[in-house]
C-alpha cells in the first residue's frame, strides 16, 4: 500500500527494522522489539543489518553488535515456532537465500511463516533485494508460494543498476512511521524513480520473469546434465534464474578458472557457485557458460 525509497538494499532493509521495532511498540506492547532472522541470510552491512545477517563472517570485528536479533535455522518452521515469544516483533527472511548458498525452502515455509506471525500479531518481512524483479521466474518471489508479506524490500534490479532502494508495505504498518521518524536525503528523487519505472514496465511488458522461468530450466537441465561427467558437482538447484551449483570442493578456485575463460560467475558461501545472468540471456550465451563451466568443472578436483 504504502512505500518508502531510499538508495541501497541496506537502507532499505534498515527501514523495515525500524518499522517492525515501531510497530511492535505502536501496535503491540512495549517489549515486542525482537526480530527472528535465519541462519546463512545476508541482508547487509549496516550495524543492524549485518546483526540481522545469519552468518560470523560478516560480524567479525563490528561487536558488539546490536540486540533484539534471533538467528534460527533457515527452512525449519519448528525451529521458528519455538524461537516466537512475547517479544517478537517481526521474522525477517530471503524467500530464497542467495549469498547464503542459493537456498530454496519447501513449498509450506513461507506459507508457514505466514501463518506463525497471523498467529502472534508480528509482523512478516520479505527479502527480495535479490529475488524480486523477475529473477526466479515471477516479479516477486513470494510469488510461488501463495502468501503475502506485510512488508517487502527491494533494490539491485529495481532500477537496472542505478541506485535505488524500496520498503513496500501494509497500509497498518506503514501508519506507524510518521513525518519525522524516517527519511532519506536523496532517497525517491525524479531520476532514480524514473529509472525503476522505466525498468518495470519493460520487465513486465516484455515479460521477463516469465523468460526468466524458461531460461532458467534450460540452464539448470544443461548442468543437471554435467553431473555424470563432473562428480565434483553435489547439487544443483534454484529457481528461474537464480542458480547455484553446489559442489563437494572449494568454489573460489573455479571462479577464477571461469573468469579466464570469460565467464563471471559468482560463489555463495565456501562450496557454492552462483549463476545470476542477465533476464535477457539467450540460449547461445547458455550453452557457452555450460560449455566453459563443464570444462573447469571436469578438471576441478573433490
Amino acid at each position: 500500500d504504502r512505500v518508502f525509497f531510499c538508495n541501497s538494499g541496506a537502507e532499505a532493509n534498515e527501514a523495515a527494522l525500524k518499522l517492525a521495532r515501531k510497530y511492535g511498540k505502536d501496535k503491540l506492547a512495549d517489549d515486542r522489539y525482537e526480530i527472528i532472522t535465519a541462519q546463512n541470510s545476508f541482508h547487509g552491512r549496516t550495524l543492524a543489518t549485518v546483526t540481522a545477517t545469519g552468518q560470523p563472517k560478516y560480524q567479525h570485528g563490528f561487536e558488539p553488535l546490536m540486540p533484539g536479533f534471533k538467528h534460527v535455522p533457515y527452512n525449519d518452521l519448528r525451529a521458528m515456532e519455538r524461537a516466537i515469544d512475547s517479544h517478537t516483533a517481526a521474522i525477517l527472511v530471503e524467500p530464497i537465500q542467495g549469498e547464503g548458498g542459493v537456498n530454496v525452502p519447501d513449498d509450506d515455509y513461507l506459507p508457514g511463516l505466514r501463518k506463525l506471525c497471523d498467529q502472534s500479531g508480528a509482523l512478516l518481512i520479505f527479502d527480495e533485494i535479490q529475488t524480486g524483479v523477475g529473477r526466479t521466474g515471477k516479479l516477486w518471489a513470494y510469488e510461488h508460494s501463495g502468501v503475502e508479506p506485510d512488508v517487502m524490500t527491494l533494490a539491485k534490479a529495481l532500477a537496472n543498476g542505478v541506485p535505488i532502494g524500496a520498503m513496500l508495505c501494509r497500509d497498518e504498518a506503514a501508519s506507524v512511521l510518521t513525518a519525522g521518524s524516517h527519511g532519506s536525503t536523496f532517497g525517491g528523487t525524479p531520476f532514480v524513480t524514473q529509472v525503476a519505472l522505466a525498468t518495470l514496465t519493460t520487465v513486465i511488458g516484455d515479460k521477463l520473469p516469465e523468460r526468466a522461468a524458461r531460461m532458467g530450466r534450460e540452464l539448470m537441465d544443461a548442468l543437471r546434465a554435467l553431473q555424470p561427467s563432473c562428480p565434483v558437482i553435489k547439487q544443483v538447484r534454484g529457481r528461474g534464474l537464480l542458480i547455484g551449483i553446489e559442489l563437494s570442493t572449494a568454489a573460489a578456485p573455479v571462479l577464477d578458472a571461469c573468469r579466464e575463460q570469460g565467464l563471471l560467475v559468482l560463489s555463495a558461501g565456501e562450496k557454492v557457485v552462483r549463476l545470476v545472468p542477465p533476464l535477457i540471456v539467450e540460449s547461445a550465451d547458455i550453452r557457452r557458460a555450460v560449455d566453459v563451466l563443464k570444462g573447469v568443472l571436469a578438471k576441478a578436483k573433490a
